[in-house]
């Protein structure tokens, strides 16, 4: 039996599995009845464990198994800052978590949108932030697609073509989340996190043993050949020196706690306790994510001359190479899972999204949220495969500017569950001049600008555009009182 055939009957066999798994998740709950926060925040009620997984798994992407090689094999130390941002997220969203948690069970809300619409108290304002953050969401999908792609047809040695891999992707993804929701995918984050743990933990003492002899050869080897990999801003002209180092760092970890998928995490838990234990256990999984990006750096010597695309294969290269078809297969599982479960995630909060706050809004709808939820599902998942196939310099020309567009709605958002004299004319002009700054920068070529990364300096500005029109522009009246508007941690 070929190589090939034995990988890709592992693959096929896993992935009829996750689909299975997803579907089980709602036995008992009426096979995938109940209303959207069942769906969409699965009933509120997932414990710690589940909780973990599932945002373990949100973190630990197609872009672990890829972008993280890559960048270890084309900078070195600035793919560090993952791990920097990932870990003080954690810690802020250990006081963010249950505040966001309590105020959407206290007003029975299911995200971000959900909560700026009672915030302002106008329901137009959570529709437009579900398209500004649909925007900035659907490159994730298709990046997750375009991932999972590149994992299945390196692993199958070619035999899946890429279209058919994406195609694959898509429809394992909608064919359990559509039914079982964010459950479905707390669900399979549980096997998708066994087989990463497992794979990562070999690959981190095979890889050194098989090409090196051991790691203090392969170490001693980087220090006296790859010196410069190992500080910043790392190999090449990068630009993402120190400075850049510590203002995405600080960015990204704010901007986490407020990301929809993070947020549809928060509300799924069944308490605020939970998700402060969940918040003090999750940078213990961070420590996978030194592997993939000491194995790339590791590739450099395996696999050297990788440039543009190819160098995210820089892993899958070394594992094609040296194991044996049923391990690949293996290892090709938990790299596409890895890619599933966000992706899964990243579609339930646009249909949310736009099922509960856009349309929501039209009559026709109304009373009808859950379905309508799920038909946007599939239709933004569909467009980020039709995208991926016909236009997909599109797609990875938005992703430039996802998290760094997505910062822009942390005065909104956050600080306006806390200071109740931010305006709604004040927030929205400071996303406005937010939002073009951003784009102006990144879209120029001006990313990181004067070393800063530039979503920082848009958000600096985002705020005193805020502040500003909120003390000197009008007074809005809100007879409701502090406790209806604000959230308390």
């Amino acid at each position: 039996m070929s190589s090939a055939v034995v990988a890709t009957s592992i693959f096929g066999a896993f992935m009829v599995g996750t689909v299975g798994l997803g579907l089980l998740a709602m036995r008992g709950r009426g096979g995938g009845g109940g209303g959207l926060a069942e769906w969409s925040v699965g009933g509120r009620s997932l414990g710690a464990v589940f909780i973990w997984v599932l945002m373990a798994g949100e973190g630990y992407t197609s872009f672990s198994y890829l972008g993280a090689a890559g960048w270890g094999y084309n900078y070195g130390a600035p793919v560090l800052y993952v791990v920097a941002y990932m870990s003080c997220g954690y810690a802020v969203g250990y006081v963010v978590g249950p505040m966001l948690w309590a105020y959407a069970r206290k007003h029975e809300l299911v995200g971000i949108t959900d909560m700026v619409a009672h915030r302002y108290g106008r329901k137009w304002v959570g529709a437009l932030v579900a398209v500004l953050a649909s925007v900035f969401l659907l490159p994730y999908i298709q990046l997750q697609i375009t991932g999972m792609g590149v994992v299945v047809s390196t692993i199958s040695y070619g035999a899946i073509s890429l279209n058919w891999a994406y195609f694959i992707g898509f429809a394992v993804t909608v064919g359990f989340v559509v039914v079982s929701g964010l459950r479905g995918s707390a669900w399979v984050s549980v096997l998708k996190d066994a087989l990463v743990i497992l794979t990562l933990a070999f690959l981190a003492v095979y890889v050194p043993l098989h090409y090196f002899g051991g790691y203090e050869p392969f170490l001693e080897r980087v220090v006296a050949e790859k010196a410069e990999w190992l500080t910043f801003p790392g190999h090449g002209e990068s630009g993402f020196g120190q400075w850049w180092f510590i203002t995405t760092s600080f960015l990204n970890s704010l901007t986490v706690v407020i990301f929809p998928t993070t947020v549809a995490g928060y509300l799924g838990a069944r308490s605020a306790d939970g998700l402060r234990r969940n918040a003090m256990w999750l940078p213990a999984y961070n420590v996978l994510l030194f592997v993939p990006m000491l194995l790339g750096i590791a590739a450099l010597f395996v696999v050297p001359g990788l440039t543009g695309a190819d160098s995210n294969l820089a892993l899958f290269k070394l594992v094609v190479d040296s194991l044996p078809a049923w391990l690949v297969g293996v290892v090709g599982v938990a790299a596409a899972l890895s890619s599933i479960v966000p992706m899964a995630v990243f579609m339930l909060v646009i249909g949310t999204m736009w099922g509960r706050s856009v349309l929501g809004l039209v009559p026709r709808w109304q009373g009808r949220e859950k379905a309508a939820s799920q038909v946007v599902v599939v239709v933004a998942g569909a467009l980020a495969l039709v995208l991926t196939y016909t236009a997909p310099n599109t797609l990875v020309r938005l992703s430039l500017i996802s998290y760094e567009g997505m910062a822009q709605l942390l005065p909104m958002l956050l600080l306006g569950l806390l200071w109740r004299k931010l305006t709604l004319a004040g927030a929205l002009s400071g996303l406005v001049v937010g939002v073009g700054v951003v784009c102006a920068l990144v879209f120029t070529g001006n990313d990181p600008v004067w070393g800063t990364n530039a979503g920082i300096v848009a958000l600096a500005l985002n705020l005193l555009v805020a502040l500003g029109v909120s003390y000197g522009g009008p007074r809005e009246r809100d007879e409701r009182p502090d406790s209806e508007v604000l959230a308390r941690g």
